[in-house]
């Protein structure tokens, strides 16, 4: 399903690609690094941000091979005759487009549309920065897999696309987060509040968010303007990453790569979270938190350290498995013996 062989696969440089380089994006906490060797069965590479030629010319030519896009035909192909009754709807939504970029606008732009914000309007506007911006190009392509590798909920991309509000919410932050950047605010502004009317999600259009991002659910997650997520990174319900009330200017936390935040858990303050931490579900986190570590409770405290290199990609598919074995190293007590979680 929608990886590359190693044929298609033959220009990878070993640098940064050109949108990341021209963003500025943060090296640490942001730490949009290269992708590890063995993240390529995890991630289809030709949507790493990586520059080639062939593969960024089927973002713009639908007759190009682009994994992902032809895998959510297949699927519309197969759900449509599994269930006649939807035939139409599959028709419409994704099966009537040429590309990923038309029909994720056109399922945006329905699920958004209001009497004074029309399902036209709005269909222009995504439409317009998509097939301009690659770096959202490739975002939106890390992401649906993000849903489809993590998400035990997620049966194919075309579920991904068409009804999960956490990867639609995020697509819509990174049009509006790219109306920001152009110094169209109020309308970036419109944005944000209408998926805050829908779909629960407030994320504020200033913020940054890395690739490959997994927001499982989305009801309730707050993202403040100055916060940073990184690559990689999964974030459950209800996850709140806001400022203290006591700061202005840069005041939302910085999460590096590869972090998982449990259910509920609010990180406030400007204040870094290291690459791959694990914080669990309901923890309150107000100080920083050192990378590969394992924090919970309230206040949260570091309990023990990570096993997996990235926990926020273990978490799906294995719901048998209690998560604290699989990642925990326990800390010692003072008296020398092993502290239980």
């Amino acid at each position: 399903m929608a990886h590359l062989s190693h044929k298609t696969l033959n220009y990878l440089p070993e640098t940064l690609s050109e949108h990341e380089a021209e963003e500025g994006q943060p090296n640490s906490v942001g730490s949009f690094s290269f992708w590890p060797p063995h993240l390529e069965k995890v991630f289809p590479v030709y949507a790493m941000g990586i520059p080639n030629p062939v593969l960024d010319s089927s973002l713009q030519n639908s007759d190009c091979f682009d994994p992902i896009w032809d895998d959510v035909r297949k699927e519309a192909h197969l759900e449509a005759e599994r269930e006649p009754i939807l035939s139409s709807f599959f028709y419409a939504t994704i099966l009537s487009h040429d590309c990923l970029e038309q029909a994720l606008a056109f399922a945006l732009a329905n699920r958004l549309q209001k009497p004074t914000l029309l399902a036209t309007q709005l269909m222009d506007i995504f439409s317009t920065v998509l097939k301009h911006d690659k770096g959202i190009q490739h975002s939106i392509r890390l992401d649906i897999q993000a849903f489809k590798d993590r998400d035990p909920a997620c049966l194919s991309y075309c579920s991904a696309l068409l009804y999960m509000k956490g990867y639609q919410s995020l697509q819509v932050h990174r049009v509006a987060h790219a109306l920001w950047g152009q110094g169209r605010k109020v309308l970036a502004l419109a944005l944000q509040s209408r998926v805050s009317e829908v779909f629960g999600v407030d994320i504020h259009p200033a913020a940054t968010i890395g690739n490959g991002v997994l927001v499982d659910h989305g009801t309730g997650v707050v993202i403040g303007e100055t916060a940073i997520i990184g690559n990689r990174v999964s974030l459950m319900q209800g996850v709140t990453l806001g400022g203290t009330g006591k700061e202005t200017g840069d005041r939302h936390p910085k999460v590096a790569e590869g972090v998982l935040i449990g259910a509920h858990a609010t990180i406030l303050g400007n204040l870094q979270v290291g690459e791959c931490v694990m914080i669990a579900a309901g923890s309150l986190v107000l100080h920083d938190v050192p990378p590969h570590s394992i924090v919970a409770g309230v206040p949260a405290k570091v309990i023990g350290r990570v096993r997996e290199h990235y926990p926020s990609l273990n978490i799906q598919k294995d719901e048998n498995k209690h998560q604290s074995e699989k990642f925990l190293y326990q800390l010692p007590r003072k008296n020398g013996t092993a502290e239980k979680d």
